[in-house]
């Protein structure tokens, strides 16, 4: 939406509603939470193990409180995955239809920059949840559903967004990769030719080049 109508933002109380209070709900409601989930939340701590990789099956407020659990399922979890995948092929529809009728090409160009942007880190976040995410809706009807390719591989596979992320986001500045490039290549070696002067032992002075190596 705000790709195709930048022009709202230029009107303040839009721009607080659209841009800056998403943004910090983004990061307000996540601490505050995980905070009470997590660390408030009341715990007898026998859910933990210490012998597994995970340290245990999984938090208290997942394994003894049912509503909270399900709540932080769908609409931390679910909600967005399904928000995600809507909004790109809402986005690529509505690409593709102004692409046809769109004459002002510079225009486009700045639009199919941050469409792209946009598009590589959403579809990060959706590699790496919508399989953890999908086996969860089945294993509420059928709890033994890939448990074990689950615990294994999905779990971790949600990583794979933090460890990719700085490096899609580096590709979407072209200027400081070519500065990255610059400060790493090394410099070729040059030769330069140059005269110098000795004396022999009569005291005759002798010119003759040589070529140093920079």
């Amino acid at each position: 939406m705000i790709i195709f109508n930048a022009h709202l933002l230029r009107i303040r109380w839009i721009r607080y509603v659209l841009h800056h209070l998403p943004l910090l709900l983004c990061l307000i409601y996540p601490t505050i939470f995980y905070v009470f989930a997590i660390i408030l939340y009341p715990c007898d701590g026998t859910q933990w193990d210490f012998s597994n990789n995970l340290c245990g099956y999984a938090n208290c407020y997942l394994l003894f409180d049912a509503t909270l659990g399900t709540f932080d399922l769908m609409f931390d979890n679910i909600l967005p995955i399904v928000i995600d995948v809507l909004a790109n092929v809402v986005l690529i529809v509505r690409v593709a239809r102004l692409k046809r009728r769109r004459q002002q090409q510079s225009r486009w160009r700045q639009q199919r920059r941050m469409m792209l942007q946009l598009f590589c880190l959403s579809s990060l976040y959706v590699v790496a949840w919508l399989p953890l995410i999908t086996v969860y809706q089945v294993q509420i009807f059928y709890p033994s559903f890939l448990a074990e390719i689950q615990s294994d591989y999905f779990l971790d596979l949600v990583y794979v967004s933090e460890l990719f992320l700085p490096w899609i986001c580096l590709g979407f500045f072209p200027e400081l990769i070519k500065w990255i490039k610059q400060l790493c290549r090394c410099r070729p070696a040059r030769n330069v030719v140059g005269v110098t002067q000795s004396r022999n032992i009569v005291g005759t002075i002798q010119s003759r080049n040589v070529v140093r190596t920079t």
